[in-house]
């Protein structure tokens, strides 16, 4: 076995970033290092991964099954690491979790309130933001951890820890037209705005059931707009149920609905981060706090 783990890693976000010279950039290195990496990565395997003619690479059958294996490969290589640095690590000193906005503020206060209780002397930076910005902090190593709702489009350097799971409604403010319709259909709902969460970015990956909506970075905002019998929105329980909201929205059924609207909570990690004492307690604790 002649190959190495850097080309592995090399062919694999060339993979996912779609050019070597996206991935270049992605890795912090010149492109040419990226396409000598991933031609000496086929000499040591005897085949093509990708096909070159196009102006862009595509993979090959070979390469799309190379892939899978690679990623396999480098999640281990990443656990194997993880491990080591839990071994070793003493108590973290400082850390730096990263919160989804929509979190629920009173738990999480508490939550916080512990912590300080535990561990006195721990320096701790929480920063907010949408899922997506949650996971490319923690991607990017700008925070140790990330509290989120649950994305499909978490970067392959995360893993994601189920802690619990939230309700999803719909809601429409009072005085809206579907106000009146205990449990509208799709395509009664599609006849309306449909507000929909999206990354401060403006990147979106959930699917709108209206041809008309907008996308909007946070469900306090979404809910703000619903009150004002702007359009409609599926939010978590605890966003609408506020006592700032809770006179001028309206709960409808989703029994004509055919999609679920629960949402996962969970803790994101970089897979080759090591999990001191305190991030181990943070863990536990908060699946403690949410199983109660």
């Amino acid at each position: 076995m002649d190959w190495t783990l850097d080309q592995l890693n090399a062919f694999v976000i060339s993979v996912q970033q779609g050019s070597f010279s996206a991935a270049a950039r992605r890795l912090g290195k010149a492109q040419s290092r990226i396409s000598t990496a991933i031609s000496n990565l086929e000499a040591d395997l005897g085949f093509e991964l990708f096909d070159r003619s196009a102006r862009l690479p595509v993979l090959t059958p070979e390469g799309q099954q190379m892939y899978e294996e690679a990623k396999v490969v480098l999640a281990q290589c990443d656990r194997l690491q993880s491990r080591a640095l839990t071994l070793t690590k003493g108590e973290e000193v400082t850390l730096t979790i990263a919160m989804d906005e929509a979190s629920p503020l009173t738990a999480f206060e508490e939550f916080f309130q512990h912590v300080s209780e535990t561990f006195p002397l721990l320096k701790l930076t929480i920063i907010n933001g949408s899922k997506d910005d949650i996971a490319t902090r923690v991607d990017e190593q700008l925070a140790d951890i990330g509290i989120l709702f649950f994305s499909k489009m978490l970067p392959s350097s995360l893993e994601f820890t189920p802690i619990c799971e939230f309700n999803s409604s719909l809601i429409v403010g009072k005085n809206h037209p579907l106000a009146q319709t205990a449990a509208p259909t799709v395509q009664q709902l599609s006849q309306h705005r449909q507000f929909l969460i999206c990354d401060r970015s403006g990147h979106h990956h959930s699917e709108a059931l209206s041809a008309n909506y907008w996308h909007i970075d946070s469900y306090y905002s979404i809910t703000s707009f619903v009150m004002r019998n702007m359009g409609w929105a599926f939010v978590p329980d605890h966003v609408f149920t506020n006592e700032f909201f809770s006179e001028d929205v309206v709960k409808l059924s989703m029994e004509n609905i055919p999609a679920s609207q629960w949402i996962e909570m969970g803790v994101v990690k970089r897979r080759d981060r090591g999990t001191g004492p305190v991030l181990q307690w943070i863990q536990n604790e908060l699946k403690s706090m949410f199983a109660q």
